[in-house]
């Protein structure tokens, strides 16, 4: 069968059809929903979920993962658990030809098999990942860092629904033209010219998805779903030191095609063995066509100039700002900000770092507070967050790597201390490395400083001129750097319509007055856009129709009736 743009419904299909419609109606109305839920309450998921899921994950420590794809015979393990809990899970690895010469001979079968089934068998992949869901969350816990309620929402729940997401929008790309048409012109006195049409969707080729270390399966999911529903097989490259996680999802996507009837090559996992260098030998392969990166800028770029043969779609670093010009709930302010710039030790790349306040003070509800008010309530909200170590670890996780620490030392050189990052030790980990937040109190002048990205716990409280001031640098940073987010605090209504028109300039999005359970850095799946393309920081959006569309062409073939 050829595909077009509809095609026979397929079993998968109508097993699912119900939460593919919510989820188109989801993102036509930008509302509240979510297909799975957050909390990983017995309640919700029964007795027994959790302790089976853990016991899923370390069934898999000290061992071969159990993954059946083409091999080159070896075997790596590059993996380190944040928490200093011993992984030691080896994985199949396989050369670059070898992965995409198997990708591309499940291709065809794939593509004719049309957009009905392909979003059938990637729905109930995604029902298979919410089985394991805890399995999952401990593979990201235990890999990225977060603390386990983190892990089970932005790596579990939250990373289904960006890829539930991801396919709604490409569903409603793949079927916005019929599969055929009529086509019938007057020709004078003569007989109309009369044509039958067909559209096909067809897909661009291999994709290649290239994780990251912090947020392996919520960076990972939209671009992996996006690809394999418009009829790409894609290789998924981990970060080396999160490999488990999005081992886990290709051995139940394998599963799930293979049972579909598919060949499961259509997802393959791609382990890079120590300084191999496997993203770029894949990213440039001719066969490569699409490429998903989350990471670092210097790599991102790299991509985009070099993958010539590819549609590249990156996420990479930038410079989230705050601007802070007067409140109606000083205390509210003070905590939500403290909130985000603790949340998993602020590896996360919406995390604010520079927060810009008029170095004459702000007024509040409070009264006048001065800069230095303003910047040590914000430290103070850090402090009561992280003052229990017991409770502060659930918030800020451990450390990822080593170049976050390096970054703590680093900024103990520049600026004066407003808050000090401090070691904590982790009741539960013993060998976790976990530092609080430091925020580092700098000059408008310091340019040189905050016009870079310290990821990690680190952010600037910056003394500017005036409220116009912190917008002309939120305009030139943002300019020129990107973010993810941005924020005002303001009760007057025309400098929230100034921060606004400067979000539009610099292309980034923005939260005004957040004091309750909304952060700035954390965004919802179906209503809110991660990342806009609008700005440096991010060619793409997760997720709207221009990160699907150019996944597939349209071929069309017509014929004389």
């Amino acid at each position: 069968m050829m595909a077009g743009m509809t095609d026979t419904p397929h079993p998968l299909y109508d097993r699912h059809a119900e939460t593919l419609h919510r989820a188109l109606t989801a993102i036509t109305e930008r509302g509240y929903w979510s297909a799975y839920p957050e909390s990983p309450s017995p309640r919700v998921y029964g007795e027994t979920a959790a302790a089976d899921g853990k016991a899923a994950f370390e069934a898999y420590l000290g061992g071969d993962f159990p993954l059946d794809q083409p091999t080159d015979g070896d075997r790596v393990a590059t993996e380190t658990s944040p928490f200093g809990v011993a992984l030691n899970v080896s994985y199949p690895h396989a050369t670059a030809d070898q992965l995409v010469t198997a990708a591309a001979a499940a291709l065809p079968a794939w593509r004719d098999a049309g957009p009905q089934a392909r979003v059938g068998v990637c729905l109930e992949i995604l029902d298979r990942l919410h089985k394991h869901v805890f399995e999952l969350a401990n593979a990201v816990q235990f890999t990225s860092g977060q603390a386990f309620v983190m892990a089970f929402q932005a790596g579990g729940a939250h990373a289904l629904d960006r890829a539930l997401e991801a396919l709604a929008y490409s569903y409603a790309e793949m079927t916005r033209h019929p599969a055929t048409a009529s086509w019938e012109k007057a020709a004078g006195k003569g007989d109309p010219l009369r044509m039958s049409k067909t559209f096909h969707v067809v897909p661009r080729g291999v994709a290649l998805v290239i994780g990251c270390n912090t947020f392996p399966t919520w960076n990972s999911y939209p671009g992996l779903f996006a690809s394999l529903v418009t009829g790409n097989p894609v290789v998924v490259k981990p970060h080396p030191r999160a490999v488990l996680p999005l081992a886990v999802t290709v051995r139940y996507a394998r599963e799930v095609l293979a049972e579909a009837g598919f060949d499961p090559n259509l997802v393959l996992l791609a382990p890079e063995a120590p300084d191999e260098k496997l993203a770029s030998t894949l990213a440039l392969h001719p066969a490569v066509k699409i490429v998903d990166f989350t990471g670092s800028t210097e790599y991102g770029d790299w991509l985009e100039a070099n993958a010539r043969q590819a549609a590249v779609y990156t996420e990479k670093a930038g410079l989230n700002t705050v601007v802070v010009d007067s409140t109606d709930d000083f205390a509210g302010m003070c905590r939500n900000l403290g909130f985000t710039l603790t949340l998993y030790s602020g590896q996360m790349c919406t995390t604010s770092q520079n927060i810009l306040i008029p170095r004459d003070g702000i007024d509040t509800d409070q009264g006048h507070k001065s800069f230095d008010e303003v910047a040590g309530g914000i430290a103070a909200a850090v402090g009561k967050l992280t003052a229990d170590p017991a409770r502060g670890v659930e918030l800020t996780g451990a450390i990822v790597n080593d170049g976050v620490l390096e970054r703590l030392d680093e900024v103990t050189k520049v600026g004066e201390p407003v808050l000090e990052s401090r070691t904590v030790a982790h009741p539960a980990f013993p060998e976790a490395v976990v530092r609080t937040p430091a925020i580092v109190k700098l000059d408008a002048g310091d340019t040189a400083t905050y016009s870079r990205e310290w990821f990690g716990p680190i952010s600037f409280a910056i003394a500017t001129d005036s409220t116009a001031h912190s917008l002309e640098i939120l305009r030139a940073t943002v300019g020129e750097m990107g973010a993810l987010t941005a924020g005002i605090y303001s009760t007057d209504e025309a400098v929230l319509n100034a921060a606004e028109q400067a979000a539009i300039e610099a292309g980034v999005h923005l939260s005004a007055n957040l004091t309750g359970g909304v952060f700035v850095n954390q965004s919802a799946a179906f209503s809110d856009f991660h990342g806009s393309g609008a700005n440096a920081a991010a060619n793409s959006a997760l997720t709207d129709g221009a990160y699907v569309a150019n996944r597939f062409r349209i071929v069309q073939s017509r014929r004389h009736v």
